[in-house]
Formats: C-alpha cells, sequence, structure tokens
C-alpha cells in the first residue's frame, strides 16, 4: 500500500511539494511518520490511548526539525469538523478504520470535505467482495458458504467488524465530489499467512514477495479478490 500511495502522491503533486497530511486513525503512526521523514506537515488525529502512546513515543525519537512538522490531536475521525477547517489538507488518509464504523458515509463525506480542490483522500478498508476468500482457502466451507451473504465478519482480534463493497464506496465518493481516481488490492497473495509470521529472511525472497503483491494488487483478476482495498479519490 505504500507503494500505491507514493504513487498517487508522485502523480498528483509536484516534486519537493510540502504536502499538508491528515491521517485519521493513525494508529501508532507508521504512514504518518513516513510522510513526515518526507517533508510533509502532518496531523494525526486518533482516540486510542495506546496508540496515542505509541505514537508520541515514535515521534519522540525523530530530530527535533522533524517533529515540529506534526501534531498529534486526540479525537475520532467522525468529529474531524471540530479540530479543522474544510480544504485544509492536499492528502488525507483513513486506513483500517472504516471496518469500525456501522455507518461510514458521513464519516467519509467529512474527511472529503477536508481536502483542499485537487486533494487526495486515501481510503483502505476489509474487501467485501471478497469476504469468502480467507475462510475458504483455509477449508473453512461453511464460513466460506456464509460469507458470500454479508458484509460483516469477525477479525483476528476477535471483534465484529464490516467490510465494504467496491460499488457502494465508488457511489459514495463520487457523491461527496470526491470521484474514485484509482484503486487497487491490497494482500492478495499473503491474507492466509499466519500472524506473526516473519517475512523471508533472504532479500531476493522478499523483493519478489513484494513486488508479486504489487503487481497483483493493480491486476484484474486477482486484485478483485484482495483481502483488502485501497482507494484513491481526487476532491473535484
Amino acid at each position: 500500500m505504500t507503494r500505491q500511495l507514493d504513487e498517487q502522491i508522485a502523480g498528483r503533486f509536484p516534486v519537493g511539494q510540502r504536502l499538508r497530511v491528515l491521517d485519521v486513525g493513525m494508529g501508532q503512526g507508521t504512514q504518518a511518520l513516513r510522510l513526515l521523514r518526507a517533508g510533509h506537515r502532518v496531523t494525526g488525529l486518533e482516540r486510542d490511548a495506546r496508540m496515542l502512546s505509541a505514537a508520541h513515543e515514535a515521534l519522540a525519537a525523530e530530530p527535533e526539525g522533524v517533529r515540529e512538522r506534526m501534531r498529534i490531536i486526540e479525537g475520532d475521525g467522525r468529529d474531524t469538523g471540530v479540530h479543522f477547517l474544510p480544504g485544509s489538507f492536499d492528502v488525507v488518509l483513513c486506513h483500517g478504520v472504516l471496518m469500525y464504523v456501522e455507518e461510514p458515509d458521513p464519516l467519509v463525506a467529512g474527511l472529503a470535505r477536508m481536502l483542499a480542490p485537487g486533494g487526495l483522500l486515501s481510503l483502505l478498508v476489509r474487501n467485501g467482495d471478497a469476504l469468502a476468500m480467507r475462510p475458504g482457502l483455509s477449508g473453512d466451507w461453511r464460513s466460506a458458504l456464509a460469507a458470500f451473504d454479508t458484509t460483516a465478519y469477525t477479525n483476528r482480534l476477535g471483534l465484529d467488524v464490516r467490510a465494504d463493497r467496491l460499488e457502494a464506496l465508488t457511489a459514495t465518493l463520487a457523491g461527496i465530489g470526491a470521484p474514485l481516481y484509482a484503486w487497487y488490492g491490497v494482500r492478495v497473495f499473503t491474507d492466509t499467512v499466519p500472524d506473526g509470521t516473519p517475512p523471508p529472511a533472504a532479500e531476493d525472497e522478499l523483493s519478489a514477495l513484494l513486488a508479486a503483491e504489487e503487481r497483483a494488487g493493480r491486476t484484474d483478476p486477482y486484485r478483485r479478490v484482495a483481502a483488502l482495498l485501497h482507494l484513491c479519490g481526487v476532491r473535484g
């Protein structure tokens, strides 16, 4: 997903432009800190106390010149209008958040309002059109059959959450003035790998794995059965 996001940023903004980035549900700050180190100004919004602590700890390890370009705010992604003015950001990230929101459309509309004209909205969601893939490939046939007719699922943390379908999110983005510009699949081949499995130790094997996932993530029909979808909308 990092490569996909960098591709969209590079194709939309001049090289060297210092972007205003909002990361909603930033977690421990992996993407936020990466973009911060690239020279951008980043605001992270997170409500989970453990994630906030981890993000602050990670930020404290950065050089002062980097730290001063980041702001971390405790808050909910549905309250962006409370914290920021419309059009305040060039890039808005919302990765791995919508699955925890019962009604995602108001949240996505609020995110789009934060974008300046031509700004990029990056969403990472669970693929509701491929919920049967993980149980099916694992031989859990009853769960696979049940997954065809729902967007609800239980994640690896044991939480009951929801997925999004590409067609529905495409319509949502068009309706809020940030139509879909590009989309990718994420975790096409590696979704059934057990949690905690280390990446390949050999550099050439790791490179081949990443290349295969990246290629599949932008190629039909593979991307349509990815565990996650990465959608990029552009504010009109």
